[in-house]
């Protein structure tokens, strides 16, 4: 089944302005690279802002995503239709959690959760294939954040500790 061609028009519609990343859904090609690489200057404004209230704003993020992905993919007709980025966005705030500021580790984060989010390793491709609805959606992004940020900070680590 060809996957539906997403309309500028729907960005009207705060639901699918929100799942669809502010916009950068709509790429042609890549979509959820778009949706990473429009997290990173989001990432930019929550870094400075203390752990506490950093993992607070993960938190309803990844809430609130559950809600937003779920709509949008039923306004639509689909199941995570590549256009729905904000699990994007999700995972790559958490893939930078407690990540000292330099644009190494912010470029590392990026291609970290992209490699997690696009292979897909056991078990973020189970979850990703089983479970549906907003849950789902943002469950296998949640889980590649996870094991992202796990390198990132092994990565991180070992450099500074070498």
């Amino acid at each position: 089944m060809a996957r539906q061609k997403l309309s500028p028009g729907l960005l009207k519609n705060p639901v699918h302005f929100l799942a669809l990343g502010f916009g950068s859904g709509l790429a042609p090609k890549a979509p959820g690279t778009f949706g990473t690489l429009m997290a990173v200057p989001l990432y930019l404004l929550l870094q400075p802002l203390s752990l506490t209230y950093y993992l607070l704003t993960v938190l309803i993020i990844c809430i609130a995503g559950i809600y937003i992905c779920d709509k949008s993919a039923a306004l639509m007709g689909e199941h995570d239709h590549p256009g729905i980025v904000w699990d994007e966005f999700a995972g790559y705030f958490i893939t930078m959690i407690a990540v000292p500021f330099d644009w190494l580790w912010i470029l590392l984060g990026f291609a970290l959760f992209r490699i997690f989010d696009i292979l897909k390793p056991q078990p973020i491709r189970w979850l990703d294939k089983h479970v549906k609805g907003g849950f789902g959606i943002m469950i296998d992004d949640v889980l590649a954040g996870i094991m992202a940020a796990a390198c990132l900070h092994t990565i991180i680590w070992f450099s500074t500790n070498a």
